[in-house]
Order: structure tokens, then sequence, then C-alpha cells
């Protein structure tokens, strides 16, 4: 079981439990996954809050600081070795992957501004990550 937090057209937040990413997919593609506030079905993921809890058998459980650099590393390491770097065509790869001409897959890459906005007015799913910059780009 997994669960999303996710967010209707009208900004309502709520969350839902599938049994995988795939399952989500699969009821999302076909209108099934509504807004249980007024029904939309225009739903997409949000990223949630992590939290940790430690327990210890003699103590209550306490909930551990969260190191966000050491998280925000593991999540660019994940990215690297996980999706593919389009570089500058990110916003023509995810408009392939978004209506069905490239198949889907993770990818990264940069937009301009417009490009951003064009994949929002096109309903394309995506986030932005600050990316640490490479020696070279220190240099300059």
């Amino acid at each position: 079981m997994i669960v999303f937090d996710l967010e209707c057209a009208q900004g309502h937040r709520f969350e839902g439990w599938f049994e995988s990413l795939v399952s989500f997919e699969d009821q999302h593609s076909k209108g099934l996954v509504s807004c249980p506030y007024c029904g939309d079905t225009d739903i997409r993921r949000v990223f949630s809050p992590v939290a940790l809890k430690k327990t210890d058998s003699n103590q209550a459980p306490s909930q551990e600081p969260i190191d966000y650099q050491l998280l925000a590393k593991e999540m660019v390491d994940y990215m690297q070795n996980n999706f593919e770097d389009v570089g500058h065509k990110f916003a023509s790869e995810a408009l392939k992957i978004h209506y069905g001409v490239s198949e889907k897959k993770n990818i990264r890459g940069s937009a301009t501004t417009e490009e951003e906005e064009t994949l929002r007015q096109e309903g394309v799913d995506f986030f932005k990550v600050p990316w640490p910059k490479t020696d070279d780009e220190k240099k300059n």
C-alpha cells in the first residue's frame, strides 16, 4: 500500500491510498480518482512532508529531526541514477511523454519560464529541484 498526497484543480488537498504507483496512474487515467470535497477529477500528486519516528522499547515514540541537507543529497543522487538527463529538451520531451508520443520514463533537465508555463497549461506534472553546480560551473 502507498499513500499519496493529492490536490484537485480547486486547491483541495487530500490523501489517496493505492496498491502501487501503477494502480494510482491507472485509476487516475480512467477518471476514478476524485476530490472528496468537490468531486473534481482533475487531480495531481503533490509532495508530502517527511517525518521519521524512532521507538525504543523503553521509551515513548519521539520524532527525530530531519537532516534536510542529507535528504536533498539523497534525492539528487536518486534522480541522477534513475532519471534520464534530457538537458534543455526537457519541455519537449515531457510533452512527448504526456501525449504518448514517447514511452513513459523519468526525465530531468531544464526549462525556461515560458516552457514551464506551457507545461502547466498542457497539464504536465513536473517539479523543480535546485540542482547542485558542477565543478566547471563553480569556476565561472
